[in-house]
């Protein structure tokens, strides 16, 4: 439960008064744009939530806080920003996102130098996350949920039938072993990585009753800890409105992979065209299809062209590729409605930016996203394989100034209270301190 924020206040007068200085280091798969700067290198396009945390929890001065992340780099680097340690340690490009024997010795040394209290892993997806528990132990450790591979691996084709994935394979695909199957499969071999790592910690970090569940089915002997996700500056800073955004504008901020089901948006689409003509779709993310050779193209790309076809859309789909934190804003406020189809997903970081925002939000009802919208009140929600509803859902909203602004307004008073940046700091140094004295 969320701390209200007199109970905020009093927590941190109370951490201020203590000359007890917190060393905490997390580990991360993400680059800081602060270390990034730095380096002067460009900064990744995700991940920027996790600075704007990191910035929270730091503000009293009481927390001395590290950050060991990964590049490709040959040697191990230690940077100091403005109120953050980063340590920056060399992985094998071939083992990226598997599991990388070498990565233990560096976080031995990593841990040895900076002698943390507590050690936070951000995220159990990545093999670097069990390097830590397989090289510290679980002592003083907690793991933060992010996504669950162990069962989104079962999602991956988002519906696709087997023949589908089968005529989607490109020659690139078979070249690069990287077909839609060959990427199930890899998933599949990290999330045996995984399942080890919830098995073996004691503490885990969640935000939905989706992954606690999960988590309890693993390790019923873990001690769940609840926190919200605190996300990128600029989304508490702007805010969508009815009279200024593109009527007949749909918004989806990724649709790379099956997973996040752009097929089911274009499924949908000729029937939202058969009552609103001008109706565009706007794609973000790893721009997969628009502009690239087809001869690069991959299986999914491939069976999106085709469905495009089939349903007769071109046109109506526009991929925006890769988008900044402004430029993501941007087309958030610009969106009539903002669209999350994915066939599973825990707490997607894009709901919550959407609602802070203000932009109506329809989503299906997969995973923790009921624990984020509920239905005709701060959202929709609809089953993901029900198309049509899903076209009903945002031709009502088209339909609708009234509602679009009720949405909105709501869907707005609950983000601002689930990603606080203050409530969220508070209640992370109680679960630190919790841990601590365990």
């Amino acid at each position: 439960m969320a701390l209200r924020s007199h109970q905020v206040k009093q927590y941190l007068s109370l951490v201020e008064a203590n000359s007890y200085i917190m060393k905490v280091l997390w580990i991360s798969n993400i680059l800081f744009p602060e270390l990034c700067d730095i380096l002067g290198i460009q900064a990744p396009f995700g991940g920027g939530w996790m600075q704007s945390a990191a910035k929270a929890l730091v503000v009293n001065h009481t927390i001395e806080l590290a950050v060991a992340s990964f590049y490709r780099g040959t040697t191990m680097q230690v940077v100091k920003g403005k109120n953050i340690i980063y340590y920056l340690i060399p992985e094998q490009t071939t083992k990226r996102n598997l599991y990388d024997p070498g990565v233990e010795n560096y976080l031995k040394v990593v841990n040895r130098d900076f002698k943390p209290d507590i050690v936070h892993i951000h995220g159990s997806e990545s093999g670097h996350s069990l390097a830590q528990l397989r090289a510290c132990g679980r002592e003083k450790t907690v793991v933060s949920i992010q996504g669950l591979l162990y069962l989104y691996k079962d999602f991956y084709f988002g519906g696709l039938s087997e023949r589908e994935i089968n005529k989607s394979r490109t020659m690139r695909d078979i070249v690069r072993c990287d077909s839609l199957k060959d990427q199930q499969q890899r998933m599949a071999k990290r999330a045996l990585l995984e399942i080890e790592l919830l098995k073996g910690v004691k503490h885990v970090i969640g935000r939905t009753s989706w992954d606690k569940a999960c988590v309890w089915a693993l390790n019923p002997g873990a001690r769940y800890h609840f926190c919200n996700e605190t996300l990128r500056d600029g989304f508490y800073e702007n805010r969508w409105g009815y009279d200024e955004c593109r009527k007949h504008t749909i918004f989806l901020s990724q649709g790379s992979s099956p997973l996040k089901g752009l097929h089911q948006i274009i499924k949908a689409l000729p029937l939202v065209l058969r009552e609103y003509s001008d109706t565009k779709v706007y794609v973000a993310g790893s721009n997969f299809f628009s502009g690239v050779p087809f001869w690069r193209k991959n299986g999914y790309a491939r069976y999106i062209g085709k469905l495009i076809d089939k349903h007769r859309v071109s046109g109506k789909v526009h991929f925006l590729g890769e988008l900044s934190e402004l430029q993501m804003i941007e087309q958030y406020k610009q969106a009539h409605v903002f669209v999350c189809p994915s066939a599973i997903e825990n707490s997607p970081n894009s709901i919550g930016e959407a609602q802070l925002l203000g932009t109506p939000v329809v989503s299906s009802y997969v995973g923790g996203t009921m624990d984020m919208v509920k239905d005709n009140e701060t959202g929709f929600l609809y089953r993901f394989e029900e198309t049509s509803l899903l076209a009903q859902r945002v031709c009502e909203l088209f339909a609708n100034s009234d509602l679009c602004n009720r949405l909105s307004e709501q869907a707005r008073i609950a983000a601002i209270q689930r990603h606080c940046k203050e409530t969220n700091a508070a209640a992370l140094l109680g679960i630190y301190n919790k841990i601590i004295s365990c």
